[in-house]
C-alpha cells in the first residue's frame, strides 16, 4: 500500500519533519524512518529545546510527544499559536486521552496517533501534515500579493472598492462620495485591474483576504 508522502505535489525536499519527544530511542527510530523515506528532519528532547535551538519558520511539520517533562504537548501547542507559528502538528502518544486529543484536534493539530504505530501509519501522517503545510504557505503567497495589490489603490479608489463590495450600484456611491457617476466608474475599473480582479466576485473574495 502507498503512503502519502509518494504525492508528487508533495515538494517533501523543501520540508522538514520537527520531532520533539524525551525518549531517545523514539527520536532515533523516527528520524531514521524518515531518512530512509527521503525525507528531511531534526529532533529534540523537549519543547524548550525547540525554543532555543529550533527554527519557527521552518517549512513541513511537527511530530509532538503529548506527555513531556516540563512542558507538556499541548502546551507546548498553545505557545507555538502564541508564537505565530502554525506548522501543522501530528501527536503521538502512549496514553489513550480521548479529552487530550480532542483538544489538540480543534486546535489545529492534522493526527493524533496513539503507540505503538505503524511505520505506514507515522508516514501517511507526515504526508498529510506536509500537504496542510504546502496549502497553508500556497494561502500566505495569494493573501500577501492580494494586500500588496492593495496598497497601490489610491484613498478615493479603497473608497469605491469598499462601496462595490458592499454592493452599492454606481449611482449611490456617487451619491455617497459627493462625485459623479462617470468617475466612479473609473475608478472601479481602475480598482479592478490593480486588483486583478476578473468579476465582481472575485473583487469581493479578494477584500476579504485584506
Amino acid at each position: 500500500m502507498s503512503n502519502a508522502l509518494e504525492n508528487e505535489d508533495i515538494p517533501s525536499d523543501e520540508q522538514m519533519v520537527v520531532v520533539i519527544d524525551d525518549d531517545a530511542d523514539m527520536r532515533v527510530s523516527m528520524t531514521d524512518l524518515f531518512d530512509s523515506a527521503g525525507v528531511k528532519s531534526s529532533s529534540f528532547r523537549n519543547a524548550l529545546d525547540f525554543i532555543e535551538n529550533g527554527c519557527l519558520s521552518t517549512s513541513g511539520c511537527m511530530v509532538l510527544d503529548v506527555r513531556m517533562p516540563g512542558m507538556s504537548g499541548i502546551e507546548f501547542q498553545s505557545r507555538l499559536d502564541d508564537l505565530g507559528c502554525q506548522i501543522p502538528i501530528v501527536f503521538i502518544t502512549g496514553h489513550g486521552d480521548v479529552p487530550t486529543s480532542v483538544t489538540a484536534m480543534k486546535a489545529g493539530a492534522v493526527d493524533f496517533l496513539l503507540k505503538p504505530f505503524t511505520n505506514e501509519e507515522l508516514l501517511d501522517a507526515i504526508g498529510r501534515a506536509f500537504e496542510t503545510d504546502r496549502r497553508r504557505r500556497q494561502d500566505a503567497v495569494v493573501r500577501n500579493a492580494i494586500k500588496q495589490n492593495a496598497s497601490t489603490l489610491t484613498p478615493r479608489e479603497k473608497q469605491v472598492m469598499q462601496h462595490v463590495t458592499d454592493g452599492l450600484m454606481n449611482k449611490q456611491i456617487a451619491y455617497e462620495l459627493g462625485i459623479s457617476e462617470i468617475m466612479v466608474k473609473i475608478h472601479r475599473a481602475s480598482v479592478m485591474r490593480k486588483m486583478e480582479a476578473r468579476s465582481l466576485a472575485d473583487l469581493v473574495k479578494k477584500s476579504e483576504l485584506i
